[in-house]
C-alpha cells in the first residue's frame, strides 16, 4: 500500500446505526476505503443486533450495549484474521445491522378462494384475511437465508415470502381440522393460535419469530354466500304455515298500491291474498289431516264438511278487480262488470 493510498483511507472510530425510518430490517454499515481502528467503538442500541462478516463468513454477532473492539470482543473475527498474539489495527470487515422490533400490522390474504372439504356443505371455496407480527430473531440464520450481501433489506422486500407462506399452512391447517365452515368463522381467535403453532417454524427457518397473528375474516365467495343466506333463512322461517299468512299478510298493502287504486285496489288485493293463502293452507291441510278408521276420507261431520268446501270451491271463483265471490262460469263480474277469464 503507497502512502497516498494509506492518507487517503478513512479509519472508523466508532459504529453505529439509526434507523431512518419504518421497515428496513437490514443495513450494511459503509466501509468502502474505511477501516476499523483498534479500540473503536461498536453502538448496537435496543432492538438491535449487529453482525461482522469477514470475506463472506459471518463472525461476531453482538446485541444491544457499547463495545470497544479487540480481540477480547471479536474472538471469532481474530481466529478467522489468524490474530494470535495482537490485535492487526486497522482491519477490513463488513458490519450489518438487523432490526430486531417487532414489524406490526402486516397484512395477509388469499388471493384467490382456496377450496377445502367441508363437513356440512361438502366442498366449499373460502376466502380469508387478517394481520400479524413478527421480528428477527436470529441475525445470522436471516443473513445467510435472505438479506445476504444487500446494502439494505426492507418488510416490503419480505412481504410477498411470508403471505404464501401463510397462505400455503393455512391451507393444510383448513383442510386438515376437519372443523365445519360455521365453526370456524364462530372461533376465529381460537383457529389464529392454532394457525401460529402451525406457522411457527416456517418462520424459524427463515431467522423470525411470528409474535401474533390474527384472523379477522372468514367468508364464502359472493355466489356461495347468497346460498346460505338462503339455507339460513330457511332455518329462521320455521312454521311454514304462519310464514304464509305473514306473506299474505304483507302482500294485501302492495296490491291496494297498484294502478286502479281506491276500493277496487284493495278489494283486488284481498280476494287475491285471501285466494292465494286459502290455497295454500288447503294444501298444507291435506298433506297433515288424519285419516278415517278404514284410511280414507276423514269421519263424520268432517268430511262433510269438507266435501261442502270442495264443491263451494269447484263452482265459484273471486273476481280479478273487486275481489268478491262470483260463479266459475261467469264471464262478467255481476258486482263491478269487470270481464272474467
Amino acid at each position: 500500500m503507497s502512502l497516498r493510498d494509506f492518507l487517503s483511507k478513512q479509519f472508523i472510530d466508532v459504529i453505529d446505526w439509526v434507523e431512518p425510518a419504518d421497515g428496513i430490517l437490514a443495513y450494511r454499515f459503509p466501509m468502502q476505503d474505511r477501516e476499523i481502528q483498534n479500540g473503536g467503538k461498536l453502538t448496537v442500541r435496543d432492538s438491535q443486533m449487529a453482525v461482522f462478516v469477514n470475506e463472506g463468513r459471518v463472525a461476531d454477532v453482538f446485541g444491544p450495549g457499547l463495545y470497544t473492539l479487540n480481540t477480547n470482543t471479536l474472538p471469532i473475527l481474530t481466529y478467522l484474521m489468524n490474530w494470535d498474539k495482537a490485535f492487526k489495527s486497522p482491519f477490513k470487515s463488513d458490519v450489518y445491522y438487523f432490526s430486531t422490533r417487532m414489524q406490526t400490522d402486516q397484512h395477509w390474504g388469499t388471493q384467490n378462494p382456496i377450496t377445502i372439504r367441508d363437513k356440512e356443505f361438502g366442498a366449499i371455496r373460502l376466502r380469508a384475511f387478517g394481520i400479524y407480527a413478527y421480528h428477527i430473531l436470529d441475525p445470522k440464520v436471516f443473513y445467510t437465508k435472505i438479506s445476504g450481501t444487500r446494502d439494505t433489506y426492507t418488510v416490503g422486500d419480505l412481504e410477498g415470502q411470508l403471505r404464501n407462506t401463510i397462505v400455503g399452512r393455512i391451507t393444510d391447517t383448513f383442510a386438515g381440522s376437519q372443523v365445519p365452515f360455521l365453526d370456524m368463522a364462530s372461533n376465529q381467535v381460537a383457529l389464529g393460535e392454532k394457525i401460529v403453532g402451525q406457522l411457527k417454524p416456517g418462520f424459524a427457518e427463515l431467522g423470525l419469530a411470528l409474535d401474533n397473528f390474527v384472523v379477522e375474516n372468514l367468508s364464502l365467495p359472493d355466489e356461495l354466500q347468497k346460498i346460505l343466506d338462503q339455507r339460513i333463512g330457511m332455518n329462521m322461517v320455521g312454521d311454514m304455515g304462519r310464514y304464509t299468512q305473514y306473506q299474505v299478510a304483507q302482500s294485501i298493502p302492495v296490491a291496494a298500491a297498484n294502478e286502479g287504486g281506491g276500493t277496487a285496489g284493495v278489494g283486488a288485493g284481498l280476494g287475491a291474498g285471501i285466494a292465494m293463502g286459502q290455497a295454500m293452507m288447503d294444501a298444507l291441510k291435506k298433506g297433515s289431516a288424519p285419516s278415517g278408521p278404514e284410511g280414507g276420507a276423514p269421519a263424520g261431520g268432517a268430511a262433510a264438511a269438507g266435501g261442502a268446501a270442495a264443491a263451494t270451491s269447484a263452482e265459484s271463483k273471486f273476481c280479478l278487480n273487486c275481489g268478491k265471490s262470483i260463479p266459475k262460469i261467469s264471464k262478467f263480474c255481476p258486482n263491478c262488470g269487470q270481464a272474467q277469464p
